[in-house]
Formats: C-alpha cells, sequence, structure tokens
C-alpha cells in the first residue's frame, strides 16, 4: 500500500491554482480574529476545497489517461534544422490543459523546451519542433514528461514516456538531399550554383550520330558522311571515372567556430556534397584526413556506397590540437594517389608565414595533380575592416584589420604563381563555391 502511495505520490504536483485557493482560506482563518461575524465560513471555505481535491484526483486517476509518442529521426544533420515531432492523445472524457518537457540531449543547452497546450476529450495532436546540433557524435535523448490539468486546475498529474534513446549525427546529409533535389527541378541557380559554358569538346569519343538541327557543324565526320551519303558528326560525352579527393585539415587551425560549427565542419559537409556531386557526374570521389599524422583514407572509387563509407568515416573525426603534417601527407598522396586526379585540399591559413611552411610540399603535389587549395575568410576581421574608425583606437583596429584581410588576398596570388589553384571563401559560401569550381575544372578539362 506505501509502495503505491509513492508511486502516484511522486507524479502529483501542486498548482497555482491550490496554492491561491489555500491562501484564501488562511485569510478567512486570520480574518475571524477581527471579523466574529464570518462565523464558521472558513472552516466551509477550507472544507469545500479538499472536497474539490479529491474530486480532481479522481478526475485525474479514474480514466484511461493519456498518450504520447516521440518521433525522432534515425540520425540528425549536422548545422541543419533537424524537425522532430510528438504525437498525443487525450482518452479523457473531459478537456485538459497539458504542458510537456522533452529531455533533449545536453548538448543543444536548451533547459527551456516546454510545449503548452489543450486537447478536448478524445482529441489528438502533433507538436512539431527543430533542433540544430552543431557537433557531430552520439546525442541522447531522455524521457519525455507530461503534466495534465484538469479544468479545476488544482492538480497536475504527471506521466512519463519513453526511455533513453541514443540518436547519431552525421554531417549534413540534409543539405545534400537540398542540392539533389535543386539540381533535379534545374533550380541550382538559385543557390549560387553557376551554368558553367564548355570551352570545346571533351576527349572521350561517345560514337558517330546523324546529325540533327542544332549540333555543331565543327563535329561533322566527312569520311563517314562520304560512305553514307548522310550527314553524320562525332558524339562526345564528359570524360568520366576521374579521381576527385577531398582532403580535410583537422588541425587547430580548423578548430575556429563560425555560428556554432567549428571550419572542419564545415568542409566536411562541403566534401560531402562534393563527393555526391562527383559521383553524379561519374567520376571516383575519395576522402584524406590529416592532422599530425594521416587520418583515414577512403580510396577512389564509384560504387553505390561510396558516400555511405565516406559519411561514416567523417562521422567519426575530430579536430585535433597539433599542426597538420603537409610531408606525411606529400607522401601519402604519392603512395595512394596512383594517377593524375584533382586535389582538393581544405585547411585555413592565417598568416603567409603558415602558408610558406607548407609551400614546398605542395608544390610537390602540385607537380603530379591539379591542386586546389581552399581556405576561409575570416569573417570578423572582414567586418572590423569596413566599420569606419571613429577615434584612434579604431584607426589602430581598422588598420590591423586590413592588413589581415590583404594578406589572405595575397596568400591566393602566392599559390597561383606556383600554379596552384585556391578558393577564398567565406564558410557560409563554401559549399557552392566549391561546386562551382568543381563544375568549371571539369568543363575546362583541366584535370
Amino acid at each position: 500500500m506505501k509502495a503505491l502511495f509513492i508511486k502516484y505520490y511522486k507524479d502529483l504536483f501542486l498548482g497555482k491554482r491550490l496554492f491561491a485557493a489555500l491562501g484564501l482560506c488562511v485569510s478567512l482563518f486570520l480574518f475571524t480574529f477581527f471579523l466574529p461575524w464570518l462565523g464558521d465560513l472558513p472552516y466551509i471555505c477550507f472544507g469545500v476545497l479538499i472536497l474539490l481535491i479529491f474530486i480532481d484526483l479522481a478526475l485525474l486517476f479514474r480514466s484511461r489517461g493519456i498518450f504520447l509518442r516521440r518521433d525522432l529521426p534515425e540520425r540528425l544533420s549536422n548545422g541543419d534544422d533537424n524537425e522532430l515531432s510528438i504525437y498525443v492523445e487525450s482518452f479523457f472524457t473531459f478537456p485538459v490543459s497539458i504542458g510537456i518537457i522533452d529531455e533533449i540531449p545536453f548538448q543543444f543547452q536548451k533547459r527551456d523546451l516546454w510545449f503548452k497546450s489543450s486537447l478536448k476529450a478524445g482529441e489528438h495532436k502533433t507538436i512539431t519542433y527543430a533542433l540544430r546540433p552543431v557537433k557531430r557524435g552520439e546525442y541522447i535523448f531522455g524521457q519525455t514528461r507530461l503534466y495534465v490539468k484538469s479544468p479545476l486546475g488544482l492538480i497536475s498529474r504527471r506521466f512519463n514516456f519513453g526511455k533513453e534513446h541514443t540518436v547519431p549525427v552525421y554531417p549534413s546529409f540534409l543539405q545534400l538531399r537540398k542540392y539533389e533535389l535543386m539540381a533535379i527541378s534545374n533550380r541550382l541557380t538559385e543557390i549560387g550554383i553557376k551554368k558553367i559554358r564548355r570551352v570545346g569538346h571533351s576527349m572521350e569519343f561517345d560514337q558517330v550520330k546523324n546529325y540533327v538541327q542544332g549540333d555543331d557543324y565543327r563535329t561533322i565526320n566527312w569520311k563517314a558522311t562520304a560512305r553514307k551519303g548522310d550527314l553524320m558528326v562525332n558524339s562526345f560525352v564528359d570524360e568520366k571515372a576521374q579521381h576527385i579527393y577531398c582532403i580535410i585539415d583537422k588541425s587547430r587551425a580548423m578548430k575556429m567556430p563560425f555560428e556554432g560549427l567549428s571550419l572542419m565542419d564545415y568542409a566536411i559537409n562541403a566534401s560531402l556534397v562534393l563527393s555526391n556531386v562527383a559521383l553524379l557526374k561519374d567520376d571516383r570521389a575519395g576522402l584524406i584526413t590529416l592532422s599530425e599524422k594521416i587520418g583515414s583514407i577512403v580510396p577512389a572509387d564509384r560504387r553505390a556506397g561510396q558516400l555511405g563509407k565516406i559519411m561514416e568515416v567523417l562521422y567519426k573525426e575530430k579536430t585535433q590540437y597539433l599542426e597538420s603534417n603537409i610531408e606525411a601527407l606529400n607522401l601519402a598522396v604519392r603512395k595512394v594517389i596512383r594517377q593524375r586526379s584533382l586535389i582538393i585540399f581544405f585547411t585555413n591559413y592565417e598568416s603567409m608565414s603558415a602558408l610558406h611552411r607548407q609551400l614546398p610540399f605542395l608544390k610537390s603535389m602540385a607537380k603530379s595533380h591539379l591542386l586546389l587549395i581552399v581556405f576561409f575568410e575570416n569573417t570578423e576581421v572582414r567586418s572590423m575592416s569596413e566599420i569606419p574608425a571613429q577615434n584612434v583606437e579604431g584607426i589602430y583596429i581598422k588598420t590591423i584589420a586590413e592588413k589581415f584581410v590583404y594578406e589572405k588576398k595575397l596568400m591566393v596570388k602566392e599559390l597561383a604563381k606556383h600554379g596552384i589553384l585556391s578558393i577564398l571563401t567565406s564558410p557560409e559560401k563554401l559549399t557552392v563555391n566549391v561546386v562551382n569550381r568543381y563544375l568549371a575544372i571539369k568543363a575546362q578539362q583541366k584535370i
């Protein structure tokens, strides 16, 4: 009996109306000392309150109660708004007021996730909300707490639903789907993906076919035309099976945050989208990660499960606190990448001296492959350089900021001087800029 009492007692909470009613009763008892004519009114009010409490308890417990289900996705997308939903259905024979606390993972640092609503008798509702994770890894969801009040509102009863559930947070696959859907509907220009005009023809011959209006007259095959008596043209297709490697720097240079995400997370999301685009173009996508030593290596391939393999590797990667070992990367590239490939190296340089330390090894890789260095603008410094100076201190800060911004532009020129392609971009435009450059390189047949 005691265990049963404790079981129900710990799920009962006193409401504001009950405290207000108790306050009224106490006030009446106090007033009887000064106003004898009140007589038994305080006792009557207190008795009515006790009766209402028992009625409230009976309403909350003499019913089938309520049902709740939290719908979680199998995995969350890092850096994106992920939609979650809570389905709740009332089996009470009267309208109730409800409050829901969802125990979301501590990584979100949200302690005020409270949903308030009401349900009529037998009504059901679906409550949706969004969560934006900014770190990859495992996120643990706790129970969902539901608080129910009857129309009296004196006491609320708590219902506990669900158990602890672990959901992995993967690199931004929602961004990946967005690019695919927009590509299908030919709306890529809305997000900045440019249509690249092809220069000449690719070197991969497809077939000789009959001329149709609109074909380029420069592709006419005169020998085939003479043999058949009809105009025949050579048909070309994009070169396929070219190797595209994304190399992600995991050193401390990539730990800098921007809108909650680290630069490495932006690089991971961009490399995932780029790998998908490369596979859709029938190229082979590969991956190498790097910090003070070589991390994961996924050899370039275009099989059906290649993108999933790349995603599984990227899911586990974390930034390190040491500098990247470019010499080890140069040796790994020579050993792993046997044919000429497009190598896209996601890293970050904050000073010209940092670039000069790595430049000899970058030049070595650029001799055998087409090397594209992707590094980031410091958006905070850039915004400081654009603010008009108001005093001497402001002039000093603005001058230093302009120096750093100018030094970044010098890095682009320094890389170009040694035949190395580069992209200097802000983190939010990284994916669009990288995909555009890849498409331009394909159109210009540089690989």
